[in-house]
């Protein structure tokens, strides 16, 4: 547990004082990062961490509509992810990984929390202000994805607030890339519609 904590700790000091344009990595230094961190390097995996941070947050914070919670579901994500690292067969699909055991993380909690939501499906409103400063277009950007499936919902999610490929988003959600790809020009059009 102690080993668990430091990782966390040394994760948000770097997660505070780094540059955040220094977000961008290539994946020839990405793919150099996994293998040390497998071999150990805390350094190494902080410093992954420090890459997918933001989106990890925006996505948990989409999915659960509570700041705690979704900073508790990172938190459980990166302890998993640093515990499971050795695993890992493709270092270049570190990204989709990552977001992957979020995914399962951020589900489980959904479905822990089924009997106190009321609406399964919705979006707080308040989470959109990320996206927009108008507190009107929040709320028709909110609506407008509520309207969508689950499924639907996960998939712009992964696209707009996460910045996967369609071929990461097939690895998290199990389907197929060109039906991540028809499926998410379907749910933009669905939105469109509506806020027109």
């Amino acid at each position: 547990m102690k080993d668990n904590q430091t990782t966390m700790h040394q994760a948000d000091t770097y997660q505070q004082t780094n540059d955040p344009s220094a977000d961008k990595i290539d994946l020839t230094d990405q793919i150099r990062l996994v293998r040390e961190a497998q071999g150990g390097s805390r350094e190494a995996f902080c410093s992954l961490y420090g890459l997918y941070k933001d989106n990890l947050y925006r996505y948990a914070l989409y999915r659960l509509c509570d700041p705690t919670q979704a900073e508790d579901a990172v938190s459980e994500c990166i302890l998993a992810a640093w515990r499971d690292i050795g695993r890992l067969r493709s270092h270049a699909a570190f990204g989709s990984w990552i977001f992957r055991i979020l995914h399962n993380i951020c589900a489980a909690s959904i479905r822990r929390d089924i009997a106190a939501r009321e609406n399964l499906g919705s979006i707080c409103y308040d989470s959109w202000d990320t996206i927009s400063d108008d507190p009107a277009l929040a709320v028709e950007l909110s609506e407008a994805l509520s309207r969508l499936s689950d499924e639907e919902q996960e998939i712009v999610l992964l696209s707009a607030v996460s910045g996967l490929t369609s071929r990461e988003i097939s690895e998290i959600t199990g389907l197929r890339p060109g039906a991540v790809r028809s499926k998410l020009s379907r749910s933009l059009s669905k939105m469109r519609e509506f806020l027109s």
